[in-house]
């Protein structure tokens, strides 16, 4: 699990409550239930009116995966691909078949499944760019939801703030109310620029991100299995796929290969690189 969003939040969060404490700011002003109600409500409700009803659900439901969303190592990928590469190398495509009742990745037990069904490599790549991208089209659009509250909670915030100060115009006329009113009237700004930027853009962006990664390691993976329905060399095929991941993300191979190289032959040297 990552958890970057989580600790983020907290910090944001806790580096306003110690400006609050710092300023002896009084916390119970800050939590009126008038202004949180309009900036909660109407920024949902604009971001309901934006979209469908049915992506606006599926929205809500992705939340989780921006807290509890999971992200694999492209080695790790990597490592996999190679292993497979190995076993159709020594058993033949078909034996790919029962490797994919080994795996609960749908993606790669399609993707296996066809490998050993026979089907053509140009045909095969076409199946798996779509699914990578009917894959990752729901995600995206719950984060363009999500940014998209981002962007009506500072707007509803001004609104809450503008009906607020025509309360504290109407009573001009009682001096001794007018800071409290003032200070009440500007709640309603701060939890829309609260909310914008420390939940919904953070969530927005959050879940775009684990898009990207989902659809990076699915494209890694594609490439990897095409290269073996092709014949590809196992230790060239992992060289290949290590290649095709930036230098900060990829894992130590370093290792793997100097172990290899003690080898004794080809096939060896690409059993060691699998394991």
């Amino acid at each position: 699990m990552d958890i970057a969003t989580i600790i983020g939040i907290l910090v944001a969060f806790g580096a306003l409550f110690g400006m609050v404490e710092m300023e002896h700011v009084e916390l119970g002003g800050l939590f009126l239930p008038a202004p949180m109600l309009l900036v909660f409500g109407a920024t949902i409700g604009c971001g309901i009116a934006s979209t469908t009803l049915k992506d606006a659900i599926a929205s809500f439901k992705a939340v989780p995966k921006a807290f509890t969303g999971k992200v694999t190592p492209p080695q790790s990928v990597i490592d996999d691909v190679v292993g497979l590469a190995e076993t159709a190398r020594a058993n033949g495509l078909l034996a790919l078949e029962q490797e994919a009742d080994k795996h609960d990745d749908p993606f790669m037990k399609k993707a296996l499944q066809n490998i050993a069904d026979g089907t053509d490599g140009d045909e095969l790549r076409i199946l798996l760019e779509d699914e990578i991208e009917s894959n990752a089209a729901p995600v995206r659009s719950a984060s363009a939801f999500f940014m998209g509250l981002g962007g009506f909670a500072p707007t509803v915030g001004i609104i809450g703030t503008v009906v607020s100060l025509t309360h504290v115009l109407a009573n001009l006329g009682k001096p001794d109310e007018l800071g409290p009113l003032i200070a009440s009237a500007f709640v309603a700004t701060l939890w829309g620029l609260l909310t914008a930027n420390f939940l919904w853009l953070p969530i927005g962006g959050k879940l775009r991100k684990l898009a990207q990664l989902e659809a990076d390691r699915q494209t890694l993976l594609m490439e990897g299995l095409l290269a073996v329905q092709a014949g590809s060399q196992p230790r060239l095929l992992g060289e290949r796929l290590t290649a095709m991941v930036p230098p900060a993300f990829r894992g130590d191979t370093k290792g793997r290969k100097a172990k290899a190289g003690k080898g004794g032959d080809a096939d060896v040297d690409d059993q060691q690189l699998a394991a």
